[in-house]
């Protein structure tokens, strides 16, 4: 993707390779790996094993790893990467309750998600209920853009040039049997989202999970997206999905003035 105007171009001479690789190495914990040890992560990272231990034990002395025995897991400090981020931006302040307000009309929990990469993050969620799906999704829980509604709203929100050259290029896996993995007909959903304003998916990320998310359109910030997800069958009652889409574009309206 082009860089945007005035946008300064980082020569490679000034990007700190070794820096870099301790990023690889906290990315390498994710949601399916928590706990990892030196071998699994110089396999994750493609780093050879004596640099992953250096790299490894330095996050140990700086407290953002801590080691038992032989695996390794992140900590609590690590949350502070993300803070600066997350209090910047008031998410916690004024976003998430304004959220938590349109989830108590529908009585489903709402989340938010930007895209980082090819994939989209969650960066705030409210209104969690006992009985909300599904895999333990919260902050930071990153989904992908092609297979899920709020991926394709996200994308919904970028000039079709740009959301073009994502669809082209973001990874396409098949998470279900009814995964879409036609790039030409996900654009064209895309398109289809842009002009009614709302992305729909069933069963495409998640068997059996339907999800609904709006876009969150503001000339101040980069695109966002709201949504909610659950059980299929909770989604079946036209009533019930329309109800849920007015609520989120109004959340969505409110959200943008906030970005």
């Amino acid at each position: 993707m082009q860089a945007d105007a005035g946008e300064r171009k980082i020569q490679d001479r000034d990007i700190s390779l070794t820096f870099a690789k301790g990023m690889a190495v906290l990315k390498a914990f994710d949601t399916s790996s928590t706990h990892l040890t030196l071998p699994q992560i110089a396999k994750i990272t493609g780093l050879d094993r004596a640099t992953t231990r250096r790299l490894v034990l330095t996050l140990v002395h700086l407290g953002y790893v801590k080691q038992e025995d032989r695996v390794f897991s992140l900590t609590p400090r690590i949350l502070v990467l993300a803070g600066g981020f997350l209090q910047g931006r008031q998410f916690g302040k004024t976003i998430e309750p304004v959220m938590r307000s349109f989830s108590n009309q529908i009585s489903e929990p709402i989340s938010m998600a930007m895209v980082d990469g090819d994939q989209a993050v969650y960066v705030a969620h409210a209104g969690a209920k006992a009985n909300s799906v599904s895999i333990g999704f919260t902050v930071g829980s990153r989904l992908p853009l092609l297979s899920s509604a709020i991926g394709r709203a996200l994308l919904a929100g970028f000039p079709a040039a740009e959301a073009e050259e994502l669809i082209a290029s973001a990874p396409l896996t098949p998470y279900t049997d009814v995964t879409n993995l036609d790039r030409a007909s996900i654009s064209a959903d895309v398109a289809e989202i842009s002009r009614r304003g709302y992305s729909s998916v069933i069963g495409e990320f998640e068997a059996g999970v339907a999800a609904i998310a709006v876009p969150i359109r503001s000339d101040n910030a980069e695109p966002g997206a709201i949504g909610v997800s659950g059980d299929a069958s909770r989604f079946e009652d036209p009533q019930v999905r329309q109800n849920i889409i007015a609520t989120l574009r109004e959340c969505a309206k409110v959200l943008a003035g906030l970005l």
